[in-house]
């Protein structure tokens, strides 16, 4: 194994383990970004994510050359990683000088006066859904070979499959801490049901209606209630509500 091969492996390792305890998104995009510049023969590397308005933001560059242009890429919505993001497809210009101002008038003039020549931009995709996309520019005129290509989309593809499980497991924490409140709420209420029920010598559904009747005339919470009655804070129900 070659210094390259072992690097790769090394790059596809850092990768993973970010995706375990600690999870930083940024820290994920910063180590891509500069890992891209190191393995590919590209100068500059600029990744943007779409956030859940559905808006695309900057979150990583691996020089302040690569950060500007990508802001204005996003300013004047125009550019290579744009038209990746919304095609979920690569985006390849070899020479900017020679057709970059047909396609992009404000990106390419912005990109050869920071010094840049050619762009490619692969997106940041799994399947159908597409989350962002990453910027390789070069200093020299061409394409790149397709193993260099190959493997930079492998790089984003491991990136966009740690944001999107990251994305998935905050989602089911989310749905689950519900859960979990409604069935702390539902023994809480229980308990409640069998207090009343047996204070004021009435069934437990009579009890819940009771319950339920305090909770709509104080416009409060059905659990807050609850908690109130086995606490002891709610002694005394108005007749209405018996």
């Amino acid at each position: 194994m070659n210094i390259t091969d072992r690097r790769v492996r090394e790059t596809f390792v850092e990768l993973a383990d970010t995706l375990v305890d600690d999870y930083d998104v940024i820290g994920l995009l910063d180590l891509l970004a500069h890992r891209v510049v190191e393995l590919l023969d590209v100068t500059a590397c600029g990744v943007v994510l779409v956030d859940h308005h559905g808006t695309l933001n900057l979150v990583a560059a691996s020089t302040e050359e690569a950060r500007i242009l990508e802001l204005s890429q996003l300013q004047n919505d125009e550019g290579p990683c744009l038209d990746s993001y919304r095609t979920g497809a690569p985006v390849s210009e070899e020479d900017l000088a020679a057709d970059g101002d047909a396609r992009w008038p404000r990106f390419a003039p912005a990109a050869r006066e920071a010094g840049f020549t050619s762009v490619h931009a692969l997106p940041m995709r799994l399947r159908e859904v597409v989350i962002g996309a990453m910027n390789l520019f070069g200093t020299a005129t061409g394409r790149l070979d397709g193993e260099s290509l190959a493997l930079g989309q492998a790089m984003a593809d491991v990136a966009t499959i740690g944001i999107l499980h990251e994305r998935a497991v905050r989602q089911y924490e989310s749905v689950a801490g519900q859960l979990q409140s409604a069935l702390d709420s539902r023994i809480i209420i229980e308990q409640a049901k069998g207090v009343l029920a047996e204070r004021l010598a009435i069934s437990v559904d009579d009890a819940f209606t009771v319950l339920r009747a305090h909770a709509r005339s104080t416009n409060t919470k059905l659990r807050d209630v609850a908690e109130d009655v086995v606490g002891g804070s709610i002694t005394e129900l108005g007749p209405a509500e018996r």
